[in-house]
């Protein structure tokens, strides 16, 4: 599992500094959201997995998924990502290429999060206001750009789907409940595909009475 950077925690509101060049105040860091709904939140990363039967599990189940892209893993695949938006996939930030974050300059780090903004503006016609940091990792700098390229919220998560379909878990208890966010990370050769795995998830969630969420809605 990723190491995950400072501060992390649910919905928790890093205050006090604006970014540079901006009287905002900073975007929460939140790994879970703070709901009474019977709901938790799917997120897929990076963009390097575009199984088909996921996008007609995303149709025909109407998952609210969350999407957060990386320019150069999905590279040449944008159009599968336009198909998963058609069916009611979101498309959020997740930079230009993939660094860690945490150490890198302003500049640097404000590169990779507004590009990567331009990037699926230019494609979608969208402004992400969801970000998340590569590996999980961040830093004071980071926040601050991300405020400065318009993000609303830097989204960690609780729970990840591994390959094989299993749930692990950053901390608290091991079983998903109300207002976790889920991280399914792309994977090389993983043995189930993003549909099988996320087949399997959804019936464990609707063993616990729980449904999928969608994460915009809570964070804006």
């Amino acid at each position: 599992m990723p190491e995950k950077g400072e501060g992390t925690g649910e919905a928790k509101r890093k205050g006090g500094e604006g970014g540079a060049g901006s009287g905002a105040g900073l975007p929460p860091v939140v790994d879970r959201v703070p709901t009474r709904d019977k709901v938790v939140f799917l997120t897929y990363d990076d963009g390097a997995e575009r199984d088909p039967r996921f996008i007609d599990l995303v149709r025909e189940r109407r998952l609210p998924v969350s999407m957060f892209l990386t320019d150069s893993v999905v590279g040449p695949g944008y159009g599968h990502f336009a198909r998963l938006r058609s069916v009611g996939a979101s498309l959020q930030n997740h930079t230009l290429d993939h660094p860690a974050l945490r150490g890198l300059p302003y500049a640097g780090q404000r590169a990779e999060i507004c590009g990567q903004q331009r990037k699926l503006r230019s494609r979608f016609g969208i402004r992400p206001h969801l970000f998340r940091p590569p590996y999980g990792t961040y830093d004071a700098t980071t926040l601050r750009a991300a405020a400065d390229c318009g993000i609303a919220a830097v989204v960690l998560w609780r729970i990840t789907l591994e390959g094989d379909g299993t749930l692990t878990y950053t901390r608290g208890a091991h079983r998903p409940a109300p207002g976790d966010i889920i991280s399914v990370p792309a994977g090389e050769t993983p043995p189930l595909t993003l549909a099988e795995r996320t087949t399997r998830l959804l019936r464990v969630l609707e063993e616990q009475g729980l449904k999928v969420g969608r994460l915009e809605d809570h964070l804006r």
